[in-house]
C-alpha cells in the first residue's frame, strides 16, 4: 500500500499524540507501516492518529497511555523507531522516526522525495540539497540545526536569527525574574536550586544581557535554542518576553537532563557548548569551568 502525503500548511498537535506538532509525522510513519494507521501522513495528531498509537501499544504490550514516547518509538523497530526529530544529524544512510519527520518536512516545502520511508537515502539526500541551495545554506546534504530551522520555519536561517535577537526583551525587576524563574521550575519538575544558579551564572538575573552571539535574557537563550524549544519542545511560539526567555531555557534544561541520563554536569555542558559538542568530545576545559561555577552556586544564590 502506497502512502499518501497530505500536504497542511499549519500543523495541529493536540492531546492525541503527546509531541510536539513537528513530530508527529514520524509517527504516522511508523504506525502506518506497522498496519495500525490507514490515514493520511498529515501530521495532523488527531482522532485516528491517536486510536491507532493506543491500538499498537495494547498490541506490543505496553502501557496504552497514547504518549509516543521512548518505549512506544523502540517498539516501532529500527527502521521506524529511535531518535525524535531534532536530536541527532541526519545524513545519508540514517535510517528512523526522525528520518520520516525530515521526508514530510520536506514534502511540505515543495522538495518531496516520495512517499516517506525513513530511510535517508540518495533521493532524499538530493532533495535535502537542493533545498539548502533555496534557503542559501552549503548544500552538504546534512541536515543539521541551520538546515532544520529552514525546514520547521520555511525561513532562511540567518532571517530566523535576525528576527530573533531584534525581539528581545526589555529589562526586567529581580524579583520578578526570581519568580519567573521558580514558576518555570516547578512547571518542568527542575531543581530550583540549579535554575537558580545557572540564571545567576548566565546573566547575574538580569533581563537585558546580550552577548555578542545574540543570546538574551536571564538565561541567556540563544535564536537556535529559542527555535529549537518552541518547535521541537513546547509545539508552539513563546512571548519574547522576560517569562518567555526564562520559560524556553528551563525548558531546554529539562530536555537535556533526560537526554543525558540526569547527570547534570552534562546537561549543564550542554547546555553551554551544545548536545553534540559534548557527545563527540565530552568536556571541554572551558566548558568543565562554566559547569563547576554552576554547580557551586547551588543554593547559594
Amino acid at each position: 500500500m502506497s502512502v499518501v502525503v497530505v500536504i497542511v500548511a499549519g500543523i495541529v498537535c493536540g492531546e492525541a499524540a503527546a509531541l510536539s506538532p513537528v513530530q508527529v509525522p514520524g509517527a504516522q510513519v511508523a504506525l502506518h507501516r506497522h498496519g495500525f494507521y490507514k490515514g493520511p501522513i498529515d501530521g495532523i495528531a488527531g482522532p485516528m492518529t491517536r486510536r491507532a498509537i493506543l491500538d499498537f501499544q495494547r498490541a506490543k504490550g505496553l502501557a496504552p497511555d497514547g504518549v509516543v514516547g521512548r518505549r512506544t518509538r523502540a517498539a516501532f523497530g529500527r527502521r521506524f523507531g529511535g531518535p525524535l526529530f531534532g536530536t541527532r544529524l541526519l545524513e545519508r544512510g540514517t535510517r528512523g522516526f526522525d528520518v520520516s519527520v525530515l521526508q514530510f518536512l520536506l514534502a511540505q516545502r515543495g522538495f518531496s522525495p516520495g512517499s516517506p520511508d525513513a530511510t535517508f537515502g540518495p533521493i532524499t539526500e538530493g532533495r535535502v540539497q537542493h533545498f539548502q541551495r533555496r534557503m542559501g545554506l552549503s548544500p552538504d546534504g546534512i541536515v543539521g540545526r541551520q538546515t532544520r530551522t529552514a525546514l520547521v520555519t520555511g525561513r532562511p536561517w540567518q532571517a530566523v536569527v535576525i528576527s530573533q535577537v531584534a525581539a528581545d526583551a526589555p529589562t526586567s525587576s529581580r524579583a520578578a525574574v526570581e519568580a519567573s524563574l521558580q514558576r518555570w521550575a516547578a512547571y518542568y519538575g527542575v531543581s530550583l536550586d540549579l535554575v537558580r544558579a545557572l540564571a545567576w551564572q548566565e546573566s547575574g538575573f538580569q533581563n537585558d544581557v546580550r552577548s555578542s552571539a545574540g543570546a538574551v535574557g536571564p538565561l541567556q537563550v540563544i535564536p537556535a535554542t529559542r527555535a529549537f524549544v518552541e518547535q521541537f519542545l513546547i509545539g508552539q511560539s513563546v512571548p519574547r518576553t522576560m517569562d518567555g526567555n526564562v520559560r524556553l531555557g528551563v525548558a531546554y534544561l529539562h530536555h537535556l537532563l533526560h537526554r543525558f541520563g540526569m547527570d547534570a554536569r552534562l546537561a549543564l555542558g550542554a547546555y553551554y557548548s551544545g548536545p553534540a559538542a559534548v557527545l563527540r568530545h565530552g568536556l571541554s576545559r572551558e566548558t568543565r569551568h562554566f559547569v563547576n561555577n554552576v554547580l557551586a552556586l547551588r543554593g547559594r544564590v
